[in-house]
């Protein structure tokens, strides 16, 4: 399938770098505190130059406004204890969050309340294995614009991503926008039991994407399938793991880009 490629940003990530460690699709919420937790102690031993933290940080995001709403007598709710995390790690070493299909509403607010930067999907990240060595190119998305194949989600996306679409909806009352969060869920989650398969990165547009960017290895989530695909002779796709500390066996990776290559992580 052929369209349109999208138009590519780019990061030069500085000399001084080291690692580059890559997570997505935590779906952080209050009522799994296990993910949470192991997230946190990541969060606050990780000695990476970097950390680009791919969508779906968030099993959902109604707005940024959500940071400032405590859970009662007067503690912070879940959101503000994952902002305050972000925000602890950002402040030691750069942090970058790209949009997933659970949090597009991420905004600048809580950027800068994090000193996170956002980064847009998709992005190529030109990192020097070595300083001396040529530029290696490694495109990043989050991965569900890829999956074209789900017609109904492509469809939902569009909508979404729209302006119009998301002004309307942040200008609703928090608890009303929680409550359609919730029932987006609980269709997702009602989906899943009825859908066989869902439809994958559709490979002839990833190439497309790594060829446009000059780029031999695209580095996404979405999926949940982690993986490591050859497009052709010189092209691949590594999809990052999901994470579910309740799961057996626990899923909790990283993805580590450094001098001596990528190597995944798992921290439980």
């Amino acid at each position: 399938m052929t369209k349109a490629v999208p138009q590519i940003a780019a990061l030069n990530a500085p000399l001084s770098w080291r690692t580059v460690d890559f997570i997505s699709d935590l779906h952080l919420q209050a009522s799994e505190p296990a993910t949470f937790a192991a997230w946190t102690h990541y969060m606050q031993s990780t000695s990476t130059s970097a950390l680009f933290i791919l969508g779906d940080l968030f099993e959902a995001w109604v707005g940024d406004d959500v940071v400032h709403q405590d859970s009662g007598v007067n503690a912070p709710g879940f959101e503000a204890q994952c902002a305050q995390t972000l925000r602890q790690t950002a402040d030691r070493l750069p942090v970058f969050f790209m949009h997933g299909n659970r949090d597009f509403l991420v905004g600048s607010g809580l950027m800068n309340h994090c000193n996170a930067t956002l980064l847009a999907d998709p992005t190529v990240l030109v990192f020097k294995a070595q300083p001396d060595s040529s530029n290696q190119r490694w495109l990043l998305s989050h991965g569900d614009a890829l999956c074209v194949d789900d017609i109904e989600y492509m469809h939902f996306r569009q909508q979404v991503r729209s302006t119009k679409w998301q002004q309307d909806f942040l200008g609703k009352p928090l608890a009303e926008r929680q409550a359609i969060a919730r029932a987006l869920r609980q269709n997702s989650e009602d989906k899943k039991k009825s859908v066989l398969a869902y439809a994958d990165v559709d490979a002839a547009m990833a190439l497309q994407w790594l060829l446009s960017a000059e780029a031999h290895v695209l580095i996404h989530g979405h999926t949940h399938k982690p993986a490591v695909h050859d497009l052709d002779g010189n092209h691949q796709r590594i999809v990052l793991s999901d994470w579910d500390a309740q799961a057996a066996p626990p899923r909790a990776q990283v993805l580590r880009l450094s001098f001596q290559g990528l190597q995944r992580i798992d921290l439980l």
